[in-house]
């Protein structure tokens, strides 16, 4: 939702996600009585109580005009947001699920008419998960103080109501902690005092149920002199006789998870921390939530004993184990965001996470009540805040927690009496059973004290040991001896050291040992390349080498065990050992030279994907990139498969080298790896990737001359928030383009926005998409761009068809085709016979609609355009069913299915498949 308001704690506005700032408290006190009363009119003598109370001030109403006046202004740029006057008073027009007090109400409503109670309890939680603290704070007027007293009971009986679901659901474990807590702040609730009593009796705990209702009995006779009521003593009498009645209902998992990636072969020692965390689960005997903390320097084997422990007591979890890397410590990404792991985690348990609304709140929410009740094992590695956990927590004390970190996360250990392991190093024979494995016993036994100087100098170390077992396998006729003597003249002992900024160079520097300073240079520059690996020739353009002698070079780090070889010629480095170089970059090379480094290969992909681009798209029109600089060679590509391919394996490197140019603040680099990645986004159908490489390019184009790169960005950016159904942000984009291009007076930006905005209203407003399309064809004809006159054409045919226009859609699209095969653009071909067929099949000649979509299906599976392709086959179904074919209706839609899952096109997926399902049953209509 683009506007939210809320009381549920300080009153608040956000506007797509940006805090509003709403003025002083007597003004957001004034819209407050507003949110309250949303949709209904509020007399100015009525705010006056309402807001000031007693301490009315002498010119109360100028105050509160002048507060009206401000808040109308605010209101005035949010969408479907209206501040109205009337006779009867004020009125703020405002859909109600937009204010967290009415959806609040709302979500209980649904939640206590719901017929299920496990779907009755996740609304619950999106209710509650509103709340974000005391409601109306901060404004204190009687008013405020009652309306504030009446929804603190209000969220009282919602709270209630859900623990009264979960103990239906069987979820008692789950709420025990919680309803003592609340019993002890409400002693004289006798309704929570039987949740308390049921839960307590159903967690085997019987004595202490009846121990409670004595307690209860006598705070009621003191207090109140008075006695329980009859449903709380038929209760204890229950508990007494252990009614069967009482017992919980036997619950079931959806999906039993298994997201563990496999057990590392190889395993060594670690028997004490094994026997720790089992220890810890044995004596956790399910009284509450085990978290084990494994922390330690990176590269100590933090995560291979947690997936060894896992693996290994995998069969104690039967409901499942959850697995996510949290990428707290990744030289090349930003840490996992909570709610990612999240959608994660439910996508693993089988929730539907499409419908599961609202932010991390409502997400933890529904994770958490995915996992009442159930033995799951959640290991959370590589973390890198406690931040970062709290919200993927369990709720429930059945759960067990593996968090791995190379911080020992405090928080966790003080907050939720989290068990805390500090993994060491190896034990010297631990140590001596690594270097067995890698270099057989045969060899470790014939010189017994090199290994036993190789072990001390490593101090134990994994990474270090196997650094060293690694060279000594790349030599096998070199005695270990040689190798000691490297270790001891780098003082490889300051691997002691946890900290690994501080000891990584030492464990490194027998590696560095013996390179040339090329080498080195080369290997502290590889540190800075954006991306999770590199290709050969941008790796030469890095380092300003001919490809030849990149090679070379790269060959002599692949030996050391710097970098990683991997297939068709790529290089990746591990996440310590692109740690290590970047230290070694502030030593090896000065600034300037890194900012050239850095700069080069940048230009290297923007000028490639720039040459790729326009092999995918070569009507697109072009963007002057200048000459590349001095030493950079943009890597050739001849012909479509091989743009699509390079596009492939780049693709993650190009977003990252977009974001290292932003760092850098070279904003045309920024915008120019926008503009030549889009069309590869748009073949594959990603639009979140547009989504992310455009915001940026956006920020960037305001700090550039031109007004083009502005006017293109936000036109981009407003194309792919219509795709991804925001439309109001995707239209409001679009118009700032169009106001741009024209101030500028530049027709073609003009028209190419029109296009846009035909797209952007095609689902809500046919007629208007064909209305700008139509603005679009006029004046591409005007500026001459024949190209984008077809792709006009072909649109106006298309919306013209959607309002059933079929002869003026027929005109223009196959004017549409002449003009696409004059300029030899196949693409543009496919698009305009795709819509040829659709116009065919509402004419009712079907034989002819499949000719058409057959058509446009070869050319889009030539091109590689699977996007496409999959709608085409979407579409391609229809006039097979109206003419019988139901084969080979079957066969289109199943081939679109299949596309659009590989595109993580779900929706799409399951439209089409629910199809296939009835396509034997009912007639399928378009």
């Amino acid at each position: 939702m683009a506007t939210e308001f809320r009381v549920l704690g300080s009153v608040e506005a956000h506007d797509s996600g940006h805090l509003v700032d709403l003025g002083p408290a007597r003004q957001r006190g004034v819209l407050a009585v507003l949110l309250v009363h949303a949709n209904h009119p509020v007399p100015a003598d009525q705010f006056l109580d309402h807001v000031w109370g007693e301490h009315l001030p002498q010119r109360g109403r100028d105050a509160l005009y002048s507060y009206l006046s401000r808040l109308r202004a605010i209101l005035a740029s949010m969408s479907d947001v209206s501040l109205q006057r009337s006779s009867t008073g004020y009125r703020l027009v405002v859909d109600e699920a937009a204010v967290d007090v009415h959806r609040f109400r709302q979500l209980v409503t649904q939640a206590r008419s719901c017929a299920d109670d496990s779907e009755a309890l996740v609304l619950f939680d999106r209710a509650l998960a509103l709340w974000r603290g005391t409601a109306l704070a901060e404004l204190d007027s009687p008013w405020f103080v009652a309306v504030r007293t009446a929804l603190e009971a209000e969220r009282r009986t919602a709270e209630l109501d859900r623990a009264d679901a979960a103990l239906r659901c069987g979820r008692h474990a789950e709420l025990l902690a919680e309803l003592s807590t609340r019993a002890a702040q409400h002693p004289l609730d006798e309704r929570l005092a039987g949740q308390v009593m049921l839960a307590l009796y159903r967690s085997g705990r019987q004595a202490d149920a009846l121990h409670h209702y004595q307690r209860v009995r006598e705070e009621l006779a003191e207090q109140l002199g008075a006695a329980p009521e009859p449903a709380l003593q038929q209760l204890h009498q229950s508990i007494l006789t252990a009614d069967d009645a009482l017992a919980a209902p036997v619950t079931t998992s959806k999906i039993t998870p298994r997201q563990l990636p496999p057990a590392p072969t190889g395993f060594t020692g670690r028997d004490a921390e094994l026997d720790t965390l089992t220890g810890a689960l044995d004596t956790a005997d399910g009284a509450t939530v085990l978290i084990s903390g494994l922390a330690g320097a990176g590269g100590i084997g933090k995560t291979w004993l947690g997936l060894h422990w896992a693996h290994t007591h995998a069969e104690r979890f039967p409901d499942g184990q959850l697995f996510v890397d949290l990428r707290g410590f990744s030289p090349d990404g930003e840490p996992v965001d909570p709610l990612t792991a999240l959608r994660g985690f439910l996508d693993g348990l089988g929730v539907d996470t499409k419908g599961v609304f609202g932010g991390l709140a409502e997400h933890t929410a529904r994770y958490r009540s995915e996992l009442a009740g159930k033995k799951i094992l959640v290991v959370l590695d590589n973390a890198a805040t406690a931040d970062q956990v709290v919200p993927l927590l369990p709720g429930t004390p059945s759960c067990t927690v593996l968090v791995t970190s190379r911080k020992i996360l405090t928080p966790l250990v003080v907050r939720h009496n989290a068990g805390s392991l500090n993994l060491d190093v190896l034990s010297s024979a631990e140590a001596h059973a690594l270097l067995a494995g890698r270099l057989g016993t045969d060899r470790v036994a014939a010189e017994p004290d090199a290994v036993a100087e190789l072990i001390r100098l490593c101090g134990g170390y994994p990474l270090a040991l196997s650094v060293i077992a690694g060279r000594a396998q790349a030599h096998p006729h070199l005695p270990l001896a040689d190798f000691t003597t490297d270790l001891r003249a780098f003082g490889i002992d300051a691997l002691d050291d946890a900290d690994v900024s501080i000891s990584l160079p030492a464990v490194l520097s027998w590696s560095l040992h013996g390179l040339t300073a090329q080498q080195r240079t080369a290997f502290a520059l590889l540190g800075i390349a954006p991306g999770p690996d590199i290709g050969l020739a941008a790796a030469a353009t890095l380092c300003g080498l001919p490809p030849v002698r990149m090679r070379e070079i790269l060959r002599h780090l692949v030996e050391a065990s710097l970098v990683e070889r991997r297939a068709n010629d790529r290089y990746a480095m591990h996440d310590l050992m692109r740690a290590y170089a970047v230290s070694i970059t502030r030593e090896e090379v000065d600034e300037q030279t890194q900012d050239a480094a850095l700069r080069r290969v940048l230009t290297f992909y923007s000028h490639t994907a720039h040459a790729a681009d326009r092999l995918l798209d070569p009507h697109r029109p072009p963007i002057r990139l200048g000459p590349p600089a001095h030493g950079v060679q943009p890597q050739p590509l001849h012909d479509v498969s091989e743009a699509v391919a390079w596009f492939d394996t780049e693709h993650s490197v190009l977003l990252a080298a977009q974001r290292a140019a932003a760092r850098h603040k070279w904003h045309l680099i920024v915008w120019q790896l926008a503009w030549t990645v889009d069309t590869f986004h748009n073949w594959r159908g990603d639009r979140h990737a547009k989504l992310a490489t455009w915001q940026p390019a956006l920020d960037a184009a305001e700090h550039l001359p031109e007004p083009v790169p502005g006017i293109y960005a936000h036109r981009r950016l407003g194309a792919v928030h219509a795709e991804l159904g925001h439309h109001e942000e995707g239209i409001s984009q679009l118009r700032q383009a169009l106001a741009l291009a024209e101030v500028h007076q530049d027709p073609l930006q003009l028209a190419a926005t029109h296009r846009v905005l035909a797209r952007a209203w095609a689902r809500d407003d046919a007629r208007q998409a064909l209305d700008h399309a139509a603005q679009a064809l006029d004046l591409f004809r005007v500026v001459g761009q024949p190209v984008w006159e077809a792709d006009a054409l072909n649109a106006v045919g298309w919306y013209a068809a959607r309002v059933g226009q079929y002869d003026r859609a027929r005109d223009h699209c196959q004017a549409a085709l002449t003009l696409n095969r004059r300029h030899h653009n196949p693409e543009a071909e496919a698009n305009t016979l795709d819509s040829l067929g659709y116009i065919a099949h509402h004419r009712g000649d079907h034989q002819e609609s499949v000719s058409f979509y057959r058509q446009a299906l070869t050319l889009f599976h030539d091109l590689g355009n699977a996007y496409e392709a999959a709608n085409t086959l979407d579409n391609l179904g229809f006039p097979h069913v109206a003419s019988g074919d139901r084969d080979q209706a079957r066969a289109a839609w199943r081939e679109a299915v299949e596309l659009y899952r590989q595109q993580g096109r779900d929706e799409d997926a399951s439209r089409v498949q629910s199809r296939l399902d009835s396509l034997d049953t009912n007639e399928s209509t378009p």
